[in-house]
């Protein structure tokens, strides 16, 4: 019999064409073969939401060859990938070829392996409709979000901007975390170390507290009054030895992976985006040429929630290390997701592993690439740690009393590494274990340390921890993380520093506008509830129309009042320094399809452009570099105009120029000069920085609030006052 097998991509096609030989044809739909139009919304609302899939342009061709060989075979099987989407995509194929829906025409498959293919080969099923429609109810959600608001900011806005189902609480959650930056107080804290010696060894205590009726009481020095209270206490030339603790601690491999712990792994050790993570396991998954072997696929399917091995994988890993590192290293772990987090319908899915635990990374590194060899290897060392004994630490702690005042120090070394011999990836700090010493033993101070501090404010979200974010709230699903992230930094939403996340001006006034008119859509929980749903279509226990109508019911009344509310808001181009040849003005900072440009704000009267970088030559300034003495530069870059020396590649010395404004610091009577966020955002800061710290990210004024006497600033040019605990607005 003659059979047509459909997969998604080539490289699949190849990969398992070389599997099951010359019974069986393989073609690649090459991704969706229908969709719902890009030139309209493309559904029927008055018709209880009725899609309206067109042919996606230039498929012709691939829909005609697919069709030209289903009129051959005896039989047709549609091989998509095991999800919601590949589900879908089967579907659309279905449609297309004139199948029969009500035959066994849809193989799934985990991994792409000779046994896993020809098993699946063997045991096709129907067509699951319930997946099918969690998709379409997904797809119609995004489309109804995206296709009513993003139209909405288009004209109130800007052009180009877009608002999202899961891309704006994904922004919500950015900005919040900015907020909370920008509201934070730092609290003045010190520490108290001292240096000891013994053996010719260094040893840290640090300060916790004194003993009170014979009992510990911890304490915390917050102040430089406290701190000198404690020193004047203090002998500085010998402390005495008064407990030691001994005992162990243990660490536990990680679970094998999931799509986001992956992301959120690769983003941390291999410094990989979410996208290029997706990009590289996605090659891994369908097939590199081995040599020795051909076309293998190396990893089980990469889009999934659960963290389950199957019977097989976890008795390959089992003999893989007892045989290569004794049985004292193997330890028997079943992993399963928080009750909270499960999702049974994803849970059909293993977790991703190799799909054979003998091709060590060394043994296919040279039919590798570079980040194929670092993510198989990731992925490999993950699914073997994950069976291993944990790692084994002798942990020791001392106490120190000096004069009452009791000290602390702590040490602990790896005994045996478990897991570790595996997965080196670890956060664990080992130290050196403490020279011998006993109760009552006197040790000599070599120095004393007190130390300044101030508190932190929580750290900006990175790709990863912004995933971890995501996945704890239910927000999206795996499929979603990388284009999300994406997304928001395409739209110049957010902007990327030395890897962490920063919101820009843009992303700020969207999301207000988004909190303002849809706050339904930037709600976490509603967010998550509406996942929760698809899930429930999936399973087959809701209408997929229900869901959609329930949504829309509330969301076109926020829709109405948007569009009869929503001001207008005039976004200025940022002027540059460069002069227009043609007219003499000053060209302006423009964004399109390829990236931002200069063009002349005299447009359409005179319509010259110029690449960014086409600058004119940098204007001389009065300054002498101290490092070279050539003259200073005057250039602009991305945080605004600075000083650069004349002297460049020889010379690199920079620095800003500070810009005052006349109005003077409350702290420290200095004036305030214009500064810029790494993410481009203009503040306002005190300039004897780094002496004084004052900041603000509304404008300043030397106005005083008449109820608590601070200083009042211009927020959307409403006067209000700096503290926050006043809140007071004029």
């Amino acid at each position: 019999m003659k059979n047509l097998l459909i997969v998604e991509s080539p490289a699949k096609a190849k990969t398992i064409s070389d599997i099951l030989g010359k019974n069986y044809t393989v073609r690649a739909s090459v991704g969706h073969v229908r969709d719902l139009p890009k030139s309209k919304l493309g559904i029927d609302i008055d018709n209880n939401f009725e899609p309206n899939y067109i042919t996606i342009r230039g498929k012709g061709d691939v829909i005609k060859e697919l069709k030209k060989e289903a009129k051959k075979a005896d039989k047709v099987f549609l091989a998509t990938d095991p999800d919601r989407e590949g589900e879908a995509i089967s579907w659309h194929l279905a449609k297309i070829l004139n199948l029969d829906e009500s035959k066994e025409i849809r193989v799934v498959f985990n991994e792409i392996t000779k046994d896993a293919i020809k098993n699946a080969s063997k045991n096709p099923r129907k067509l699951n409709i319930d997946l099918v429609d969690a998709q379409q109810a997904r797809r119609v959600l995004d489309r109804l979000v995206g296709y009513k608001i993003s139209p909405l900011l288009w004209k109130k806005i800007k052009k180009g901007l877009s608002a999202g189902r899961v891309q704006s609480v994904a922004l919500k959650l950015i900005i919040d975390k900015e907020r909370e930056i920008m509201d934070f107080q730092p609290e003045e804290y010190w520490s108290l170390e001292l240096e000891l010696k013994k053996s010719r060894k260094k040893i840290l205590a640090k300060y916790i507290g004194f003993f009170e009726n014979d009992k510990l009481k911890k304490v915390k020095i917050k102040t430089q009054n406290e701190i000198n209270k404690i020193l004047e206490s203090i002998d500085k030339e010998k402390i005495t030895l008064v407990k030691i603790d001994k005992s162990k601690s243990y660490s536990k491999p990680s679970p094998p992976f999931t799509t986001s712990s992956l992301q959120q792994e690769a983003n941390r050790r291999l410094n990989f985006t979410s996208k290029k993570t997706m990009m590289v396991a996605q090659q891994l998954y369908e097939g590199v040429k081995v040599k020795g072997e051909g076309n293998v696929g190396l990893v089980t399917y990469i889009r999934t929630d659960s963290l389950r091995l199957s019977e097989e994988a976890i008795e390959n890993a089992k003999q893989f290390i007892l045989s290569n590192y004794g049985e004292k290293y193997y330890k028997f772990r079943v992993y399963r997701k928080a009750k909270k987090n499960e999702n049974k319908v994803q849970d059909a899915h293993e977790a991703i592993r190799p799909t054979s635990l003998l091709r060590t990374p060394e043994k296919v590194k040279d039919s590798l690439t570079s980040d194929q060899f670092k993510l198989y290897s990731l992925i490999w060392k993950r699914a073997v740690a994950c069976q291993m004994q944990d790692a084994e630490y002798d942990v020791t702690k001392v106490l120190f009393n000096n004069n009452d005042n009791i000290f602390e120090s702590s040490g602990k070394v790896l005994v045996f590494d478990g897991f570790r011999a595996v997965y080196g990836y670890t956060d664990e700090k080992d130290e050196k274990i403490f020279p011998q010493m006993e109760i009552n033993e006197v040790l000599e101070i070599t120095k004393v340390i007190p130390e300044q501090h101030f508190t932190q404010p929580p750290a900006r979200y990175t790709e990863a921890s912004l995933i971890k974010d995501l996945e704890e709230k239910g927000i999206g699903r795996p499929s979603t993380y990388a284009p999300t992230i994406t997304t928001i930094t395409s739209r110049d939403y957010v902007a990327k520093e030395k890897g962490y996340l920063f919101p820009t001006d843009m992303g700020f006034l969207v999301t207000e506008m988004m909190e303002k008119y849809f706050p339904k859509i930037v709600n976490e929980k509603f967010t998550a509830d509406l996942e929760d749903h698809l899930d429930e279509v999936a399973s087959g226990n809701i209408n997929w129309r229900s869901v959609i109508s329930e949504f829309y019911s509330g969301f076109k009344n926020e829709l109405s009042l948007a569009e009869k509310e929503m001001k207008e808001i005039e976004i200025k181009d940022e002027v540059s320094d460069v002069k227009c040849e043609k007219c003499g003005s000053f060209m302006v900072i423009k964004s399109g399809r390829y990236g931002k440009f200069l063009a002349c704000p005299n447009y359409p009267e005179c319509k010259n452009t110029k690449p960014l970088n086409d600058k004119e030559p940098a204007e001389e300034t009065n300054e002498v570099c101290e490092k070279c003495g050539s003259i200073m530069l005057k250039r602009k870059g991305r945080f605004g105009e600075f000083l650069a020396c004349s002297n460049y590649p020889k010379c690199k010395n920079t620095k800003p120029i500070i810009k005052t404004i006349d109005v003077k610091c409350p702290r420290c009577s200095n004036k305030l000069s214009i500064k810029y966020s790494k993410a481009g955002r203009r503040f306002f800061g005190c300039s004897n920085y780094p002496d004084c710290k004052f900041i603000s990210w509304f404008e300043p004024t030397n106005n005083k609030c008449s109820n608590c006497g601070e200083m009042m600033v211009l927020k959307n040019n409403i006067p209000i006052c700096i503290n926050k605990k006043c809140k007071k607005s004029e």
